[in-house]
Parts: structure tokens; sequence; C-alpha cells
């Protein structure tokens, strides 16, 4: 199955980020509201993308009653995916698939395991001696065990993931296409074709669509890459 192509609309202006949406409405399959878009203009953005698909990334991370009831708002809006930290436990997770699933249309969740700008050196400062590897497993199990839909993971951890998990969807940022400038903020990517090999189900794709010239273009050859790889 061809990985669904998210954009992410990471802007501070509304303006910018429906110009954008306007322009690639027809070729990609989801847009992601993260939390720049929100914090400038707030639920506003989930209401003028009512008509997309859209990846609500504020990855929440709290006590479970709070995480729930943010879910709870965040489903009702009308958002295809979202997503919270794994490393907020079990409980909390739950909480989450539960406050999902009381809607009629519920979206899927999604627990972040590792961020993608963390080595293992940056994890072993924060007391995560395993590596990034282990570190992502032990936490997609988690997921898995609390009734999330799926992780979100580096390029690196698919098919590991894949390999240790049942039904695990994998959403996968820090995709870069060996055409696009190299970013330096991402630490574990690969390119379209890598991720789509691997059995990723969403890739996201920012400022290699966003800041090129023609940004429609852009978009259209990661497709091809995605669905030719």
């Amino acid at each position: 199955m061809k990985p669904e192509l998210i954009v992410a609309l990471d802007f501070d202006s509304l303006d910018k980020a429906l110009h954008l949406r306007d322009e690639l409405s027809e070729v990609v399959d989801f847009f992601k509201v993260g939390k720049e878009l929100f914090t400038a203009v707030g639920p506003r953005a989930l209401d003028e993308l009512s008509d997309a698909r859209v990846f609500l990334d504020l990855k929440f991370h709290d006590i479970p009653n709070t995480v729930a009831g943010a879910v709870s708002v965040a489903a009702r809006q009308g958002v295809h995916i979202l997503d919270v930290h794994t490393s907020g436990g079990r409980a909390m997770m739950e909480a989450a698939a539960s406050a999902a699933r009381s809607v009629e249309a519920p979206p899927r969740v999604f627990g972040v395991t590792v961020l993608t700008n963390l080595s293992d050196d940056d994890l072993a400062e924060l007391g995560v001696a395993d590596g990034s590897r282990d570190q992502v497993l032990r936490l997609a199990r988690l997921a898995q065990e609390s009734g999330l839909d799926g992780v979100v993971a580096s390029p690196l951890e698919i098919e590991a993931i894949r390999t240790e998990t049942e039904n695990l969807d994998v959403l996968v940022p820090g995709v870069r296409p060996k055409w696009a400038a190299a970013s330096h903020d991402q630490k574990r990517v690969a390119t379209p074709q890598d991720v789509a090999r691997a059995g990723a189900r969403y890739v996201v794709v920012g400022r290699p669509i966003t800041q090129h010239d023609a940004p429609r273009d852009a978009a259209e050859r990661i497709q091809d890459e995605l669905a030719n790889a």
C-alpha cells in the first residue's frame, strides 16, 4: 500500500496555510496542523480546514483526564488523526484512545515515540541508556497495548515496529527527498522511497514542499516517488 502524504502547514498565518491548502488539495492526502499554526490562530484553523483531512499534531502529554478532555474536543472538531506522547504512560494513552472512540467518526490516535531530532547521545543525556531503536520499540509495544492505532517514529524504526507489533501503523516525519535541501534539525531521516519500501502508512513532508518554488510540482514528485518505490 502506498503511504499517504501529509503536508505540514507550519505557518504563523492562516492565510498562508489556506493558500497552500488550495494549491495542494487535489494532490496530497492530509494537511498537518501543528503547534505554530494552532498557537497563531487556534481552533479557527480546524474550522477553515474542515473540508480537508487533518492531522492535528499537538502531541498531547498530561495527566489522563486532561488529555482525554483535549482528545474529545479535537475529535468533535472532526480531525482525522491526532497524536499523544507515549511517554505519558499507559493510563494516559488508554484515556486518549477511549476519548477518541466517544464520537461517531473517531479520529485515529497515534503515539509519538522518540522525536526525530534526538540522537542516542541526546537520549543518554535524558537518562535513556538503551538507544533510540530499543526505546522506540518499547514505546510502540506500550502504545499497542494501550489501544492506539499507530505510532510516530523515524524512518529508521519502521521495519522493526512492523515486525515486533501487530497491525500498528507508522506515521513518519523527517522525510526528505534526495533533491530537497538538507535539514539540520532532523537527525533520523530518509527519502520517500525508503519509507515506502519499509512499510510506512503515512509520511509527513514540510519544507521540501512548503518552501519549494513550485509546491504543487514538489508534492506531485513526492507522490510519484511514494507510488513507484
